[in-house]
């Protein structure tokens, strides 16, 4: 965490135990669920926006927007030692009761229902790690909700609840958002269900540095942090919710805060919706992101380094690098350039480039305009994926160990990075079998079997069977998503 972080504690709104929340629905039939399909490049229809003129009236906007959002509860793995979640019984040891029951942790947060057949965003970070998902709505039914896709780089998560005929929150346009402008932010705060509050956005493009890594770092880096800041009152259990604009629109997802205290304090951030509506339409069609990169280094272009490098005009994104291979090198992209807009989008910093080219998939072809020695150019770019190429990333494969009881799936980089590790394979359901006979939860990632690292399921099967074969034991190491590190032992 860079300097700022001593100034601020930045809060993740939704991960705050024991907190009870809802969501709101609405009937607005007229919004088709199309708007979850991808429409690449995304561009947008100019809506006229509710600035703050003299008598604003929220009660639409809140009347629309509050039945679309719901209350999320998560519940996760039970982990070894976990003491803090026992429930004493003083009468157990009189009637003869059995031991302790250890309850699993549980948390919650908000989410925004985006299509009348139940799909529902929230943030990432609401859900991560959880093994189960219980979606309430703002009428109070209730439903266990399947997680279709996650997207840590941007903290985006796509859930689907089995019903029909919900309301539903239209997609409003974030371009269009001014500074100024009034917003509500909706949401399940500490406990308080169905909660509208206002504000105006105090900035756009707003970088934190909370996600896996600093964009500005290398070609690669794919979180991307362009926030919508605003002042409307946003705190833990919010994360998740909806940024509403006058309209009832959704504009945002309601992410995280600023704040020394863990509450708020004046200052509240939201992933914009035009970056959402893409990382939906992806997770919804393939399961996983399809990021586009156009790999160059950049960094923010100033006073000081306008003078040094003899730039006039102090507008842009400045280059210090290019990716070999990559698609700005292929193009003619080269360092020293200022890249000034991302097809018909202005960009003024790093997070404002990061946001354009988020919305667009390996294999589109967008209009970079920039400056080469102060003079204009505007250069064709072939976007590419993360490995070089313009192919589909494929969602990691999930597989079924029979003898082991078990459904495992790979670690991405972003829970790696959080639990300090370098591999992994993630237990994601139990059911009979040695594993469960061990003693392991759901939940918990196999790092190590007798020393060897585990990355993949073809690791995993070759240990097990090296094993199988010479009749020894076998010892498994690992790590839960709370950082324990344990140890298991049994024969095969």
């Amino acid at each position: 965490m860079k300097k700022v972080a001593s100034v601020f504690l930045i809060a993740i709104l939704g991960g705050v135990a024991s907190l009870s929340l809802s969501h709101f629905i609405e009937d607005k039939n007229q919004v088709q669920t199309s708007q979850l399909n991808y429409q690449p490049p995304v561009k947008f229809v100019n809506y006229p926006t509710g600035g703050p003129e003299s008598g604003v009236d929220f009660v639409n906007a809140a009347e629309q927007s509050v039945h679309a959002v719901v209350h999320i509860k998560t519940t996760y793995p039970l982990t070894m030692n976990q003491n803090q979640f026992y429930t004493y019984d003083p009468f157990r040891n009189l009637f003869g009761g059995q031991a302790p029951k250890q309850e699993a942790p549980m948390a919650t947060g908000s989410g925004v229902i985006v299509s009348q057949d139940g799909y529902i965003v929230t943030n990432n970070h609401v859900v991560d790690g959880a093994d189960k998902v219980e979606i309430t709505l703002n009428d109070k039914r209730s439903y266990a909700a399947e997680i279709i896709g996650k997207d840590p780089t941007t903290d985006l998560a796509l859930l689907k609840i089995k019903e029909t005929n919900l309301p539903f929150m239209s997609y409003g346009n974030s371009d269009n958002v001014k500074v100024g402008e009034w917003v509500l932010a909706v949401g399940n705060p500490f406990n308080l269900t169905s909660t509208v509050t206002a504000g105006i956005i105090s900035a756009k493009a707003r970088n934190i540095n909370i996600l896996e890594n600093d964009r500005s770092q290398g070609p690669n880096s794919s979180s991307i942090e362009a926030y919508l800041q605003t002042d409307a009152a946003v705190n833990p259990g919010n994360s998740g919710g909806a940024l509403v604009n006058t309209k009832g629109e959704l504009i945002g997802i309601n992410s995280a805060i600023a704040s020394n205290t863990g509450s708020y304090t004046g200052y509240s951030f939201a992933i914009p919706v035009n970056l959402t509506r893409k990382v939906v339409a992806d997770l919804l069609e393939f399961g996983e992101v399809q990021r586009a990169f156009i790999g160059v280094s950049i960094q923010d272009l100033d006073a000081k380094l306008a003078e040094q490098k003899s730039i006039h005009e102090i507008k842009g994104v400045y280059v210090t690098g290019l990716t070999n291979g990559g698609s700005g090198e292929e193009a003619g992209i080269k360092e020293g350039d200022v890249i000034t807009k991302i097809g018909d989008a202005n960009v003024n910093n790093v997070p404002e480039l990061q946001e354009q080219v988020g919305r667009y998939r390996p294999g589109d072809k967008v209009n970079v305009t920039l400056k080469r020695s102060n003079q204009e150019k505007v250069i064709p770019v072939v976007l590419k994926n993360k490995n070089g190429n313009t192919d589909v990333v494929e969602k990691p494969k999930i597989e079924v160990i029979s003898a082991l009881g078990a459904t495992f799936e790979e670690v991405n980089s972003a829970e790696m990075k959080k639990l300090n590790i370098q591999n992994g394979l993630k237990i994601t359901k139990l059911a009979a079998g040695k594993l469960l006979s061990a003693g392991m939860k759901v939940g918990f990632i196999i790092t190590n079997i007798d020393h060897n690292k585990i990355s993949s399921i073809e690791d995993l099967k070759g240990s097990l069977e090296n094993r199988k074969n010479t009749g020894q034991g076998i010892l498994i190491e690992g790590v839960y998503p709370n950082g324990m590190r344990a140890y298991y032992g049994f024969g095969l």
